[in-house]
């Protein structure tokens, strides 16, 4: 994906970019809980949790099929914002031209670009589009 060929020539640069409906691959979660110190009881009730749950909507006393899913977690819940904190923490980028801010689900790249000189901005933003690919992500382009 090719997000900074719309990137400006000179000016202070903000990139917002959202998680999408991404799916976490069960494994990669089991081994970026334990590298981040999650005991082996949370994070075996956490993994069970994310495989093979059902699903199903209520509304005005009538209930859909159950559905069992294996993507992420249910949108708002405080497991989900945990989940996402812990997946991506492994990628970070501070500096004083180029910054990667986290919000709830979503994150942005802040660069300074002075003079034309946007090397800095441009590579944080080709690694951070590499490293969501590489972790199974999708880029929410509508929110860009």
């Amino acid at each position: 994906m090719e997000i900074v060929q719309h990137l400006p020539s000179s000016y202070s640069f903000l990139e917002t970019v959202s998680l999408g409906q991404g799916m976490f691959i069960v494994d990669l979660y089991c081994y970026k809980l334990e590298n981040s110190g999650v005991d082996h009881h949370p994070t075996t009730w956490i993994l069970d949790y994310l495989t093979d749950r059902p699903q199903y909507v209520r509304t005005q006393g009538c209930m859909s099929d159950r559905v069992f899913c294996s993507t992420g977690a249910a949108q708002g819940t405080v497991l989900a914002l945990f989940l996402f904190i812990i997946y991506t923490a492994d990628f970070s980028h501070n500096s004083t031209q180029c910054f990667l801010q986290k919000f709830s689900v979503d994150s942005a790249i802040v660069g300074l670009i002075s003079d034309g000189d946007d090397k800095e901005y441009r590579e944080l933003t080709h690694n951070f589009v590499d490293w969501y690919q590489q972790n199974y992500l999708q880029i929410n382009t509508n929110k860009i």
